[in-house]
């Protein structure tokens, strides 16, 4: 009776275990469009693992170095898998599209 009530509990604690089949949809936001070659390499690369409203929501008067540092950090330790090369390209997009060196009429307004 033991082993009846032990292989019932397991096959009963075992059924959660199965993976379910979820289909999102694609993602259609899109980086904001530039000429400066880190436009493309964000847009192939940080959508793998980044919606676009996730990159927008960072803090808009982010500098350089936040956006390096952040850059880096999705290389080593999470393993992104651009090269070391395009990094500066990268931040330079993020930097001046979504950071601190953007042009002021792009900037938020400051509260009154």
């Amino acid at each position: 009776m033991m082993i009846r009530s032990l292989l019932a509990a397991g096959l009963l604690t075992a059924a959660p275990a199965f993976a379910l089949d979820i289909n999102l949809p694609s993602e259609t936001a899109l980086f904001k469009p530039s000429t400066l070659p880190g436009y493309a390499l964000v847009q192939n690369n940080c959508m793998l693992c980044h919606s676009v409203h996730y990159i927008q929501s960072q803090p808009p008067a982010s500098p350089r170095a936040y956006w390096e540092a952040t850059v880096k950090k999705m290389k080593k330790p999470f393993g992104a898998t651009f090269a070391d090369a395009d990094i500066p390209d990268m931040v330079d997009y993020l930097v001046k599209t979504y950071g601190a060196e953007r042009p002021a009429a792009t900037k938020p307004a400051a509260a009154k």
